[in-house]
């Protein structure tokens, strides 16, 4: 394999640096032939790998901002290209808005200073390389720290990396719109989950790739609510007949591992100092023995509410019809 350029080609006009949130591909290409060359070869994977090696720690000519403005434009038009404008919505230049008032009150949507963010596993980052020449969606995207120029970020909340704002269970985009769909840790936190996965469905291309991952046994959590876990059937449910299933398994990043240090943590932090002393004492075979012979010990009786609510076994709801 021939030697990898480490760098672009850097001369003394003004410099300006690049971050993974304005990378642009072709822009990067055109300002580094060498990195270019070295891709056509295929000595190196693309640009975005050269730059995440060796770019993110450079400067670069103020080439690469100025194609990357004209690559945003370009990529805002394609965005705009499917979207399904018979819906109110809102151009502020950097993304479009669909969050109407309506939409607010209907699905209780409120502004919050939490920020939801989960990195690409590599699930996803095999869908989004397999259509880097398509569309794919990314629902309920949170805040992403690189742009790939084939995904459309929607969300809730306008992040800087957000392209199209609204709700999951009314997506603005058009019929058969993406080539694959992503929805990676959302669907918990919709209020109608059906309606979602039909909306899903309805802007899949016939044919193309869904991702979806939702938790079973994880402690509530996110924003702006938390509504469903689901079971493997669960998922299931929500998109047969409309699926082909190439498979549903649990990968080593939500063993239930996670599950069990989660809850740990969440517990903890609901105790007072003599609960949590206790708590800490607690072994593995004195919870194997079974919950009815720790109902008395000081980490159970002085939970706190907030977070019996948030691990709790199951809830009970009383209640009259009005």
């Amino acid at each position: 394999m021939p030697d990898l350029p480490t760098h672009g080609n850097i001369e003394s006009e003004p410099l300006e640096p690049v971050t993974g949130l304005s990378f642009c591909e072709q822009a990067y290409l055109a300002a580094n032939p060498d990195v270019d060359a070295a891709v056509k070869a295929g000595s190196l994977e693309s640009g975005r790998a050269h730059f995440e090696a060796f770019g993110i720690r450079e400067t670069h000519r103020k080439q690469v901002a100025e194609i990357a403005r004209m690559e945003k434009r370009r990529r805002r038009a394609r965005i705009e290209s499917i979207l399904n404008k018979s819906l109110p919505y809102i151009d502020d230049g950097h993304l479009f808005d669909f969050l109407c008032p309506e939409l607010r009150q209907k699905f209780d949507i409120r502004d919050s200073e939490l920020i939801g963010e989960n990195l690409y596993d590599n699930d996803a980052l095999t869908v989004i390389k397999r259509h880097r020449d398509g569309l794919v969606l990314d629902c309920g995207a949170g805040s992403r720290p690189t742009i790939y120029e084939n995904v459309v970020n929607f969300e809730i909340s306008a992040y800087p990396s957000t392209d199209v704002r609204g709700v999951g269970e009314v997506l603005p985009f058009l019929d058969n719109s993406f080539d694959a769909v992503l929805s990676l840790n959302v669907l918990e936190h919709v209020k109608d989950p059906f309606s979602a996965a039909k909306e899903l469905l309805r802007v899949l291309k016939p044919g193309g790739d869904l991702v979806v991952v939702v938790p079973l046994t994880q402690p509530t959590h996110g924003y702006p609510h938390h509504y469903y876990n689901m079971t493997a059937e669960g998922i299931l449910n929500l998109f047969t007949p409309s699926i082909d299933v190439d498979r549903i398994y649990v990968p080593i990043s939500t063993s239930p591992v996670w599950t069990l240090a989660w809850i740990a943590r969440d517990w903890a932090e609901g105790l007072d100092e003599e609960a949590l002393a206790d708590f800490k004492s607690l072994t593995v075979a004195e919870l194997l023995n079974g919950a009815p012979t720790l109902l008395d010990r000081p980490f159970v009786r002085n939970l706190s509410d907030t977070k019996n609510l948030q691990l709790a076994s199951s809830t009970t709801l009383l209640a009259k019809k009005k």
